[in-house]
């Protein structure tokens, strides 16, 4: 079973880029994604300057890890798509292909996300939007009808197992989109039922994923439903896994390939 395997940095978000990187070979991971723009402002994130830039190429040269894409950009009425320039010109010096993006609805935002798909595509860099219960594109059709109204032909629906499960989005649900618009899909798992209320909800996502089969998420349906062209990464935030960084990432990659070998069996 050889199919590539990210590691996305909202996983282990204490990681300087360079460490995450390191720490992605040592697991067996394939490439990594980088949190090089705040979700909020003053929000850890970890955009290089010119020598930090090139330390990281040369860290992962050496490592052989390539990056696949940057999160996660809330676009929200006060979002200004130009702002993003330096992330996304860092992203695609260092190779990225894809910027993670979740929405608020306000009264302009197919024109706001169409300048930043713009702006991304300018890069050769592609645009993923997914869906999460708390904002206001809550749902698997919100993503796909945002795209179809910014005419965006770089962007797709990203398939973050726990926010489409926690959104109402099923298996069948996906394997019903048009697959050119499944570019990307994140890995985690959760309990079946989902917590009450938005705080919940936010701790659960932000901080208590579970590793793939320790929950209770259709993740063998949920990945038949998946195009074969889909990028495949590991997004797992968890304060209630207090093992060693490699110990746990280690484990989070046996648990997701041994699951990937019996959907393909």
């Amino acid at each position: 079973m050889n199919r590539p395997l990210g590691l996305g940095h909202f996983t282990f978000l204490s990681l300087p880029p360079a460490d995450l990187v390191r720490l992605a070979r040592a697991a067996g991971f394939d490439f990594v994604g980088l949190r090089l723009h705040p979700v909020a402002p003053g929000a850890l994130h970890w955009l290089p300057d010119a020598a930090g830039q090139r330390e990281l190429q040369r860290v992962m040269a050496g490592e052989d890890i390539g990056l696949y894409d940057i999160e996660t950009v809330v676009i929200d009425e006060d979002l200004r798509p130009e702002t993003l320039i330096p992330a996304m010109d860092a992203a695609a010096a260092l190779g990225g292909k894809r910027i993670n993006t979740c929405a608020d609805r306000f009264e302009r935002l197919p024109e706001r996300f169409a300048q930043l798909c713009d702006l991304a595509a300018q890069r050769g860099l592609g645009v993923d939007i997914e869906c999460m219960a708390w904002r206001g594109i809550d749902s698997p059709k919100a993503c796909l009808d945002l795209i179809e109204e910014s005419g965006a032909a770089n962007a797709g629906y990203l398939v973050d197992a726990l926010h489409h499960s926690r959104c109402g989005g099923t298996p069948a649900e996906i394997a019903a989109i048009a697959p050119e618009r499944i570019v990307s899909a994140q890995l985690c798992d959760a309990p079946d039922r989902a917590p009450t209320g938005t705080e919940a909800l936010v701790t659960e996502a932000r901080g208590e994923r579970l590793i793939p089969g320790e929950g209770a998420l259709p993740l063998a349906d949920l990945l038949g439903a998946l195009p074969a062209h889909t990028v495949l990464s590991i997004e797992l935030p968890s304060t209630l896994d207090a093992r060693p960084p490699l110990e746990r990432a280690r484990a989070i990659r046996q648990a997701t390939m041994a699951l990937l070998k019996k959907v393909q069996e």
